[in-house]
């Protein structure tokens, strides 16, 4: 097994245009193949990550790196035709897989990912060494019952070098400080956090409550921002903070800072902000989207009182800590199996 891990080397592709950069940009799905990379190094599998600009880019790669194996393309951006052509029947030793890193939710607001992803099944059926993936299960059961074709499950892996979960600070009254991060989406239910938050806030009588929001990412949610900022308008003790879009390793040091995050997402695949304030120490009240997370930490995506309501109990939970990074030790096991059976 060993010797098979020495010879095999895997390459973790996403698009990003400042590739040509000697310092790769933490951000988005960078994050998600450092995290995956990071987790597999450390069962000795051989896999980096690779940025490129293009197809043409990834395709000067595998001519000078007669090495790797097997290729992951992180998210259905590549023509079809390029990818049969340029790759799959140009490099026949190596292993492609096309993983959509979305549930079918969010695929509404991008119809180019619905066609490759349509294509990349026909494609599969033409090539030997290609085969259409996703991160998440639910997705993967939809493509096999919506279109009879099987995909592969290649999750997400968060790396946790620390077997022992993070000293999280309680909150005891004061300051009360709420994170809800990403980019701006609809899909995001940015909202209905906000209106969590002030529900809390009341509930626990916080003398200040701050509201931090990523910005300077809008993902198709024009005009979320302005009404999220008319709801807290002028209420005394309420304020907003946008922190703009951080590098990994100071959004991470950020989601150690706050008492409570909330991430009621209508839809998700995995969720990297709620793993990052795992990793911090910080708990998440989520939606049942994010499946991998404790149960009691799932609220109505639509209740914005059910998500107060949940919120309020986290906040003082002395064990949301442990039990938020038991479960994503948790999924990395099972996720981990799965890229096992991908590369060997």
């Amino acid at each position: 097994m060993r010797d098979l891990e020495r010879k095999m080397k895997a390459a973790l592709v996403y698009k990003n245009l400042k590739a040509n950069n000697p310092t790769i940009s933490h951000v988005g799905l960078g994050v998600t193949a450092e995290n995956i990379r990071l987790a597999l190094d450390a069962i000795n599998m051989g896999v980096e990550v690779l940025p490129v600009v293009d197809g043409y880019h990834l395709h000067r790669v595998l001519v000078q790196r007669p090495d790797i194996t097997h290729v992951d393309l992180f998210a259905p951006w590549m023509d079809t035709n390029f990818m049969e052509h340029g790759l799959c029947r140009r490099f026949q030793h190596v292993q492609f897989a096309l993983t959509c890193h979305s549930n079918v939710g969010f695929l509404q607001a991008d119809r180019w990912a619905v066609k490759i992803i349509r294509e990349g099944l026909q494609l599969q059926q033409r090539v030997h060494n290609f085969r259409v993936s996703g991160n998440c299960q639910k997705f993967c059961d939809w493509l096999r019952e919506a279109y009879r074709q099987d995909a592969l499950w290649l999750p997400n892996l968060y790396h946790l070098p620390d077997p022992v979960p993070p000293h999280r600070t309680m909150y005891s009254g004061g300051t009360l400080r709420v994170g809800i991060f990403g980019a701006t989406r609809v899909q995001k239910n940015m909202m209905s956090a906000v209106g969590a938050a002030l529900v809390l806030a009341r509930k626990v009588r916080a003398t200040h409550t701050e509201v931090w929001v990523s910005s300077g990412r809008v993902e198709g949610g024009q005009g979320v921002m302005a009404s999220v900022a008319e709801m807290v308008k002028d209420l005394p003790h309420v304020t907003l903070h946008e922190s703009g879009w951080l590098d990994w390793p100071g959004f991470r040091k950020l989601t150690g800072t706050m008492h409570l995050m909330f991430q009621p997402s209508y839809t998700e695949s995995f969720n990297n902000v709620t793993a990052d304030g795992i990793s911090m120490g910080t708990p998440s009240v989520v939606s049942t989207a994010i499946d991998w997370v404790p149960k009691h930490w799932q609220a109505c995506a639509d209740n914005v009182v059910d998500i107060a309501r949940v919120g309020g109990y986290l906040l003082f939970d002395l064990d949301a800590t442990a039990e938020g990074y038991r479960a994503l030790q948790h999924y990395n096991a099972a996720a981990l199996s799965a890229w096992r059976a991908f590369l060997q």
